[in-house]
């Protein structure tokens, strides 16, 4: 067993994301949307710029907690939708109480609105675009970027869901990872003994050699001795 690369791969590269970059622009227009058009002691303003904030920050905190806790990544990734499914009926509700249109599906404006917020990611086109359009215009563009984000987020949970499956919890990585571990060190002590054993009979082989020759030596001696005697 080898080693499992993907134990505590390193994550948080949120800012590649595409969903956190839309999230990001869906704020940024928010804000904006908030300051301009709804009132200071309106409550809406503030929920509405909090949901904002709640969808972009939870993707990153969810990807970045991903290496410790896909449980935590998945949670915080349904609460980034889940937050920007609230800040979509704050502007179905803003278009609806003041008598505005919310476009249709096949409206031509909702269709070249899906072609631009599709091609653009980047908050500095949008933040450009609002300044010249209408609250209706805004509220409607900020519609069609929180379903096309939601759809993103949706296909991220879908992925998330299956690396789970597929890698499981911590717990199970490091469960993994110790075992991987502990047997590459196995192999390797078994490696060392072999050597060490074949070390050591090599020399007892050699000590049997030189007994086995001093003993000739002597018997030769012994034999000479009793010659000399017969002689003498």
């Amino acid at each position: 067993m080898t080693p499992d690369k993907t134990f505590l791969p390193q994550r948080g590269m949120y800012r590649d994301l595409i969903a956190f970059r839309k999230a990001e622009c869906i704020y940024d227009m928010t804000v904006y949307f908030a300051e301009t058009y709804l009132d200071r002691g309106d409550r809406t303003k503030d929920q509405m710029v909090q949901a904002a904030r709640s969808g972009k920050q939870n993707i990153a905190e969810g990807s970045s907690a991903g290496s410790t806790s896909k449980e935590m990544e998945i949670k915080l990734t349904n609460v980034a939708k889940a937050s920007l499914q609230e800040l979509l009926l704050d502007y179905e509700d803003y278009l609806r109480t003041r008598s505005l249109c919310l476009w249709g599906k096949d409206d031509a404006r909702t269709l070249r609105a899906r072609r631009v917020c599709a091609a653009h990611c980047d908050t500095a086109f949008y933040m450009n675009a609002v300044q010249s359009r209408s609250d209706e215009t805004i509220a409607n563009i900020a519609i069609v970027l929180i379903r096309q984000t939601d759809v993103l987020l949706s296909g991220l949970i879908e992925r998330q869901k299956a690396d789970f499956l597929k890698y499981g919890g911590i717990k199970e990585q490091m469960t993994r990872a110790r075992l991987a571990g502990r047997e590459g060190s196995a192999g390797l002590t078994g490696r060392t003994m072999r050597t060490g054993s074949t070390g050591i009979a090599g020399n007892s082989c050699k000590t049997d050699d030189s007994q086995s020759s001093q003993s000739s030596q002597f018997s030769q001696f012994s034999q000479n001795s009793q010659k000399d005697k017969t002689r003498l």
